[in-house]
């Protein structure tokens, strides 16, 4: 009897071509799509031009797929799920003025627990996802396209979440994942690839986070003068780095910030000095590790497109762990995960609580 494997589908190339190869390799194939957010019960004024959610239009793509396919395609919606244990956390991180990734939190809560839950329920012997990673084992490898390798956002599940998992585009660049899905007469061969928060897709940030959170308007000031040079629309617009949308008049992408007072609602920027952006140690939180290797140096990326740092662990009480960066960091900030690597593997991820830089801690948070 052939073994059932449950696929997530997106409405994207990527898990259109999973459930393709998973098809020809002889499994019998379930398509599964996740409703996530609609804007309407959560209170979101957003609708396309032709006046449909995109999460309706993922689902008409995941349908055509299926249906090209001959797989069957069912539907869940995980919209107070996804609402109370990601988007909810979201909100909280910005009201701190940190930089939160709820992809981490979506994949942890949603994907590899209750949907895969959900895929058992009928009768899948495996889950498969589009995600660029590959997996030896118990361990979490990065995907051979580096360029598209997506573990970051894998970092905090558990090894027992990646029990019975597929990752078929894994072993795949994604020029090779286009050109299957073409050859295949895939309907969603030329799609866009998907971008900004995860299940809910390309927002103007600002405008969004409003309908969630009141703004509090407070005063810019460049850090090397004291002097106030505008007014910003509330902390939680803004991070570590940021060059554009800060708003000062007649000075745009000029003006970096470079940090934040929450208690006193200022956000710091500067020109042209970005020292202000550099740290050589942070304090990590809430650490998970896939890996059962807990070494003392490895490398780690503190965002999804940084580059590998070499770093040297401490291991703190209450699961924290001190990051000692080999040189300076830049632009390494409070919320955003701290994901850490050996070699190819995937070992775990911490969350950023401090930044430091010389002994002193950084970002006035």
């Amino acid at each position: 009897m052939n073994k059932t494997v449950v696929v997530g589908m997106s409405g994207g190339v990527d898990s259109a071509v999973a459930a393709y190869l998973l098809k020809k390799e002889g499994y019998n194939v379930i398509g599964l799509f996740m409703r996530n957010w609609d804007s309407t019960v959560n209170g979101e004024d957003f609708v396309t031009e032709d006046n449909i959610c995109p999460q309706e239009i993922d689902y008409n793509d995941a349908l055509k797929v299926c249906e090209s396919l001959d797989i069957p395609l069912k539907r869940v919606d995980f919209i107070k799920e996804y609402w109370d244990y990601v988007f909810k956390y979201f909100l909280d991180e910005l009201e701190k003025g940190r930089t939160p990734n709820p992809d981490l939190l979506c994949n942890k809560y949603i994907k590899f627990d209750l949907f895969k839950k959900e895929a058992k329920k009928l009768g899948a012997d495996y889950v498969a996802t589009g995600h660029y990673a590959r997996l030896e084992g118990n361990k979490l490898l990065r995907a051979k396209d580096l360029n598209k390798d997506q573990t970051y956002f894998l970092a905090d599940i558990t090894v027992d979440q990646l029990k019975d998992v597929l990752f078929p585009v894994g072993d795949l660049l994604k020029e090779e994942v286009r050109e299957i899905a073409i050859k295949g007469n895939i309907p969603v061969a030329t799609k866009k690839d998907s971008t900004g928060i995860c299940f809910i897709g390309e927002r103007n940030f600002q405008k969004f986070v409003k309908n969630f959170l009141k703004p509090n308007p407070g005063p810019i000031v460049d850090i090397k003068t004291g002097d106030v040079i505008g007014t910003h629309k509330g902390l939680m617009n803004y991070t570590i780095g940021q060059r554009r949308n800060v708003g000062i008049s007649g000075n745009e992408n000029r003006h970096f910030v470079c940090g934040k007072n929450v208690k006193e609602n200022i956000l710091y920027v500067t020109i042209g000095d970005e020292e202000y952006l550099y740290s050589d140690e942070c304090i990590i939180e809430k650490t998970n590790f896939i890996s059962a290797t807990h070494p003392t140096f490895c490398t780690a990326k503190f965002r999804y497109r940084s580059e590998d740092v070499p770093v040297e662990l401490e291991y703190l009480d209450n699961d924290e762990i001190r990051v000692k960066y080999t040189g300076r960091c830049k632009s390494v900030t409070p919320g955003q995960a701290c994901v850490l690597y050996l070699g190819e593997e995937c070992l775990g991820c911490g969350f950023i609580k401090e930044v430091y830089k010389n002994g002193e801690k950084l970002w006035y948070l």
